[in-house]
């Protein structure tokens, strides 16, 4: 990964977890910023490999989140947000910052849970409403599960460290 490619993912990733914190949006401009500039900056720095790369990055990365917005686990501005980091960093980033974002999430999911007592509630209505889904063959039961604001986080705050792991860990270890 070069520095051009590090300065436009880690400013994405900054003003993005600014936005998510403070407003809890990520603009869909952002998005139109960043998208065609990290494409450019890809085939700049690696040609038809970079096309590649950012192309498989967006299809497979948006995608995966796409499966995660569908059982509402995901608002579509994280789909978004995805789909972009892999456009700028490729595939191979993206799916790697996407596994520890979720370890990292699913931690302080578990931590809010337990810090708010809601967490034998919760997890017995999630279980309750996943079951219903497979038994039913449909989503309906996923879609009038509905969250909390006490069990409810912005994204961003599980985005931001796992991607600085997966750069940590993918070219400066």
């Amino acid at each position: 990964m070069t520095l051009s490619t590090i300065i436009i993912l880690m400013l994405f990733i900054v003003i993005a977890f600014y936005y998510d914190i403070k407003f809890h949006i990520i603009p869909n401009k952002l998005i139109l910023i960043f998208l065609p500039l990290g494409l450019i900056n890809s085939i700049i720095v690696n040609q038809m490999e970079g096309i590649i790369s950012s192309g498989l990055g967006f299809l497979v990365s948006g995608g995966i989140m796409m499966i995660l917005y569908v059982f509402k686990a995901l608002a579509a501005e994280d789909v978004k947000l995805f789909a972009t980091i892999g456009v700028i960093a490729g595939i191979g980033f993206s799916l790697y910052c996407m596994m520890y974002t979720i370890v990292i999430g699913g931690i302080l999911a578990i931590v809010i849970l337990l810090f708010t007592r809601t967490f034998s509630s919760q997890m017995l209505s999630a279980v309750q409403h996943i079951g219903m889904s497979f038994i039913f063959k449909n989503t309906n039961p996923l879609h009038t599960f509905k969250a909390t604001k006490a069990t409810t986080m912005p994204f961003m705050v599980a985005v931001l460290p796992g991607a600085l792991i997966t750069l940590y860990y993918m070219y400066l270890a």
